[in-house]
C-alpha cells in the first residue's frame, strides 16, 4: 500500500459518515465542509486565504493532474484546513508541474482525503447546509469524529481575518510574468506609476495586487487593522478593500476604519470588502446556506443586462434590503439565488462586488472593474 492510501475518514455534525484515503498531512483537522465546482484551479483554491476555516470539497471528479508550481500560488501558503477529492492523481502531467498535488499538501501541513462519493456529499451539503467536519487519519471512531465536529467552533462570529493578514505594510513588486501574464507592456516603475492604491489585506490574493499593478498602479498593503488615518497617510489615489475569510461582522476594527475613510478617496471592494463596505454604509449581512463558491457562476449586471461568468468565494452576503436607504445601489445580482453580487454609491466613487474578477484560473467576464477603478481614481485626483 502506498503512502497515498493510509484509511481516512470525514464525520460531519448532522451524524453523516465517509471513509475514504489520506492523499495528504498524516493528522487530524476541523472545518466547515463547503463545496467549490470548479474543473481547474485546485492550487489557486488551495492557496486562497478565504478558505481559511474550511474544508474544501472539489466536485470535479479528477483532480491532481497537472500538479502544483510556483506561478500559480494566490498567497504565501494554502490556507484551508481539509482539501476532499473524489480520485486523487498521484504522478502529475504537465510541462509546467513542478510537484505532485499530495507532496505539497504533505509539505504544507494540509489533510486531504480521496475515495469518497463526493457527488453525494455535495447534494447532502446543498440539501442540508454547510456543515463542520473533521477530517482524521488518526481517530478512525466515527461516533468519536461526530462528536469532535459538533464540538468544533462555527464561521459565524468568528473574525478569521486576524489570522491570514499581514504582520506590516509592504510594498507589492510583481514579476515580469506577472505584469506579461495580466497584459501589461513595457517598463515597470512602481515611483513612477501613475496611481498609487492602498489595498487593505483581509486574505488579499496575489492576483488582485497582479492587476492593480498591470494596471500602472503603485501598490502598498497593509494589515487588516491599519487605521484610517494611517492609510490616509500615505496618500493614495484609492483605496482597495480584499476578500477574506469568516465572518464579516466580526471584523469591526475594519468596519470602524472603513467609516472614516469614506467620502476621502474612490473605494473598490471585493468579496469581503463587499460585505464590509454593506456594513460601513449600515447594512447587514447574513450566512447562505451553502455558499457560492466555483468558476462558473452567472451574475447579471443590472445596467446593462449583460450575464457575467464568475469566480466566486463566499459564505456570507450583504442584505439587499438593508442597503436601501444607506446610497448604495445594487449593480449585479446572482442569477441562481438572485443575492446580492454587486454595488454602487449614487454619489462617491465607491464600488464593489461579491464574485473574483480578477481569477487568474476562471474567466476574465468582470476585469473591467479594474479599469473602472483606475477611472474613478483619474477623476478625483
Amino acid at each position: 500500500m502506498s503512502k497515498y492510501k493510509k484509511p481516512a475518514i470525514l464525520a460531519l455534525e448532522d451524524g453523516k459518515i465517509f471513509h475514504g484515503y489520506s492523499f495528504g498531512a498524516d493528522g487530524e483537522n476541523y472545518g466547515e465542509v463547503v463545496f467549490n465546482t470548479s474543473m481547474t484551479g485546485y492550487q489557486e483554491i488551495l492557496t486562497d486565504p478565504s478558505y481559511k476555516g474550511q474544508i474544501v470539497t472539489m466536485t470535479y471528479p479528477l483532480i491532481g493532474n497537472y500538479g502544483v508550481n510556483r506561478e500559480d500560488v494566490e498567497s504565501r501558503r494554502p490556507f484551508v484546513e481539509g482539501f476532499i477529492v473524489r480520485e486523487y492523481t498521484p504522478v502529475p502531467s504537465n510541462w509546467r508541474s513542478e510537484q505532485a498535488l499530495g507532496d505539497y499538501l504533505q509539505e504544507n501541513n494540509i489533510y486531504g482525503i480521496e475515495g469518497i462519493d463526493t457527488r453525494a456529499l455535495t447534494k447532502h451539503l446543498r440539501t442540508y447546509g454547510a456543515k463542520q467536519g473533521v477530517i482524521s487519519t488518526l481517530d478512525l471512531n466515527p461516533e468519536s469524529l461526530v462528536e469532535k465536529a459538533k464540538n468544533s467552533p462555527h464561521l459565524v462570529g468568528r473574525d478569521l481575518v486576524k489570522e491570514v493578514t499581514i504582520d506590516k505594510p509592504y510594498q507589492f513588486q510583481p514579476s515580469k510574468s506577472d505584469l506579461e501574464w495580466n497584459g501589461f507592456q513595457g517598463e515597470y516603475d512602481a515611483e513612477k506609476a501613475p496611481f498609487h492604491v492602498v489595498a487593505y489585506d483581509c486574505g488579499i490574493k496575489l492576483n488582485i495586487l497582479r492587476l492593480l499593478a498591470a494596471h500602472g498602479c503603485k501598490v502598498t498593503v497593509v494589515p487588516a487593522t491599519a487605521s484610517a488615518e494611517e492609510v490616509l497617510s500615505y496618500n493614495p489615489d484609492g483605496i482597495f478593500l480584499s476578500n477574506g475569510p469568516g465572518d464579516p461582522e466580526a471584523v469591526t476594527y475594519l468596519i470602524d476604519n472603513v467609516k472614516k475613510l469614506i467620502g476621502k478617496k474612490p473605494i473598490f471592494g471585493i468579496c469581503l470588502g463587499q460585505q464590509i463596505l454593506g456594513l460601513a454604509f449600515g447594512g447587514k449581512t447574513y450566512k447562505l446556506k451553502f455558499g457560492h463558491r466555483g468558476a462558473n457562476h452567472p451574475v447579471k449586471q443590472l445596467e446593462t443586462g449583460k450575464i457575467e461568468i464568475t469566480v466566486q468565494n463566499h459564505g456570507f452576503c450583504v442584505d439587499l434590503d438593508s442597503v436601501k436607504n444607506s446610497g448604495l445601489k445594487i449593480t449585479h445580482l446572482n442569477l441562481n439565488d438572485m443575492s446580492n453580487e454587486g454595488m454602487e454609491h449614487e454619489e462617491l466613487p465607491i464600488f464593489c462586488v461579491q464574485y473574483h474578477p480578477e481569477s487568474s484560473a476562471g474567466p476574465h467576464d468582470a476585469r473591467y472593474l479594474f479599469q473602472k477603478f483606475i477611472n474613478n481614481m483619474e477623476k478625483t485626483r
